[in-house]
């Protein structure tokens, strides 16, 4: 079990190579609820996600790189961490990302450098094959949330978010395959309670506590791109059965809703898996008690799109 000495070794280790995100505390009543909310806006970190705090700590834990370099496949937010860390530490970067991915995220894998290759139609498929080519080449694996070291890089973010909103009863955070809210979890260990959310059409974590074991789900809808992994990671499992204390599922519209209220009321886009913990709280999927102390983490903004606005925004 990841521990919270492991984690402060993460960012000790990470600490000059990513960004301190920054809060928002809304008001009691913003979104119509009856509760103070404040939001974690990690799609402020470098490459617009938290994934480089995992990326990081993997690259910089490891004995040694090897020439082949990096290796990783990825729904696009992954993979453009990596490619980041490549270049930032001088090292090979190849990315294997599903056609599902939108091609802005493969671009800017690109730009930071790393090979890109486009196959298969969801994250697991291009999984596969980046397995075999890692064993040809020898790269260095760095995986997208099923890896003690990235966990533990993405566990700084909760260390992080209880410096800042110390007295939060509840964090919201988003589910693809678990290594977020497993580092989340993992640092918070029931200090404050921990709630996932995922999508109606892609309930790998949800699945799994009813299942008592990791089970493959079928992966589409909205936000499958960041968040379509098929089946989530064991070591999420086994910390989530410990100190995730609530599972809720959101309808896509509810996603797509929670990306225009945070744009026409607050002007920040956050992509659709960005938003899927802020639907939770938009949709009533989640409703906290009042004055429930909540936390809501933004994960990723890597999109340049929104959808059409919805009836209702902040007043």
């Amino acid at each position: 079990m990841i521990d919270r000495d492991d984690i402060q070794a993460a960012a000790a280790r990470i600490e000059g190579y990513v960004r301190v995100t920054p809060v928002m505390a809304l008001k009691r009543g913003a979104f119509g609820i009856d509760a103070p909310i404040t939001l974690k806006l990690e799609l402020h970190q470098v490459t617009g996600s938290f994934k480089p705090r995992g990326a990081f700590n993997r690259v910089l834990s490891a004995p040694e790189v090897p020439e082949a370099g990096l290796i990783t496949a990825s729904g696009g937010n992954h993979g453009q961490a990596v490619a980041y860390v490549g270049r930032r530490l001088g090292h090979r970067a190849e990315i294997f990302v599903p056609e599902s991915s939108p091609p802005l995220k493969a671009e800017r894998m690109r730009r930071h450098g790393a090979t890109v290759n486009v196959t298969g139609t969801f994250y697991d498929d291009s999984y596969a094959l980046m397995l075999k080519k890692a064993a040809e080449t020898g790269a260095l694996l760095v995986h997208a949330y099923d890896q003690p070291e990235t966990v533990m890089g993405q566990g700084t973010l909760g260390m992080e978010l209880a410096s800042q909103a110390p007295d939060l009863d509840t964090v919201l955070v988003a589910v693809g395959g678990g290594g977020v809210i497993a580092g989340v979890a993992a640092w918070y260990r029931g200090d404050a309670k921990v709630v996932s959310v995922e999508p109606e059409a892609i309930p790998t974590l949800a699945a799994a506590l009813d299942a008592g074991e990791p089970v493959d789900v079928e992966v589409s809808g909205y936000a499958a791109d960041s968040l379509g992994a098929r089946r989530v990671g064991d070591i999420a499992f086994e910390i989530a059965r410990e100190f995730v204390q609530e599972s809720v599922l959101v309808k896509d519209d509810a996603i797509r809703d929670a990306q225009s209220a945070l744009w026409d009321s607050l002007r920040i886009m956050a992509e659709p898996g960005g938003a899927a913990a802020m639907a939770a709280i938009v949709s009533g999927a989640y409703r906290p008690s009042p004055g429930e102390r909540v936390g809501v983490l933004v994960c990723g903004g890597n999109t340049t799109e929104l959808p059409d606005p919805p009836g209702t925004v902040m007043p």
